[in-house]
């Protein structure tokens, strides 16, 4: 039986590099989810066609030099104070799309004043946050999202919850201020994890470009290296610890934010 033989130029292109993402090799651990959620943030801009109005407002921590990766505007914020930085771009530049791209120690830790009050005035930004438990780049130390018993540099006993207190869960504070209109969390950990993770960026960047209010997608994510683990451990430690704490699960959507188009 012969077969027909497809042209290349009449082929359906189901999957292409970004265009708003560079070609440049991470700094990124093997493993880290980092350059995965890179990738869904990249496509999503290009996708929705913004790459030349999008400002990213890049953090102090692992994902420093996002903007090597995403290949769009990018300014960098103090410690902590990328959602202060984007308030300020976002109503000078009100036609632009802004985002911040923050740690758990970035914005739950020295940044928890800014990212709390910015989405209690519900400024019309896009924060992605990236859970995963540790300070990464400067070493392993406990960070506030750190599970209690949980290993790290800081605490070789594990966290003691009476002396360090408990970890925070960031998206569930968020979804209780008034400016917020769209607070998730999701998990990069498979295949399903990252196309769920994917939609509620694209869903959190649209809140924003139809001026609806404060957007924010926290991620769940590994760090096999201060985890001391393998990548393929790290991301099942991640789904039965991480995901037991920090619950997936859409905070506060409202009746606009779900009405924009999937």
């Amino acid at each position: 039986m012969s077969q027909s033989i497809i042209a290349p130029e009449e082929m359906e292109l189901a999957y292409a590099y970004p265009a708003s993402l560079t070609r440049a090799y991470t700094h990124y651990c093997p493993g880290c989810v980092h350059g995965i959620v890179h990738r869904l943030v990249a496509e999503v801009i290009d996708e929705l066609g913004i790459r030349e109005r999008a400002i990213g407002v890049a953090p102090v921590g692992c994902a420093v030099l996002i903007y090597n990766y995403i290949n769009t505007d990018f300014v960098e914020a103090a410690h902590g104070r990328a959602p202060a930085m984007a308030t300020g771009i976002k109503r000078v530049n009100p036609d632009n799309v802004v985002f911040t791209y923050q740690g758990d120690g970035d914005l739950a830790a020295i940044g928890t004043a800014e990212i709390i009050h910015a989405a209690n005035r519900g400024e019309r930004i896009t924060t992605v946050f990236i859970n995963n438990a540790i300070y990464g780049m400067t070493g392993g130390q406990m960070a506030p999202t750190t599970l209690q018993g949980m290993v790290t540099t800081s605490t070789p006993m594990g966290r003691n919850c009476q002396l360090a207190g408990y970890p925070i869960r960031m998206s569930e504070i968020l979804a209780q201020t008034a400016g917020a209109v769209y607070v998730t969390r999701e998990a990069a950990l498979d295949l399903a994890g990252i196309r769920k993770t994917k939609r509620a960026i694209k869903r959190a960047f649209l809140a924003q470009m139809h001026g609806l209010g404060f957007a924010s997608v926290e991620v769940l994510s590994t760090c096999p290296t201060n985890w001391g683990m393998d990548p393929w451990a790290a991301m099942q430690w991640a789904k039965e610890n991480l995901a037991a704490y920090y619950p997936l699960d859409t905070f506060k959507i409202t009746d606009a934010v779900k009405a924009l188009p999937a």
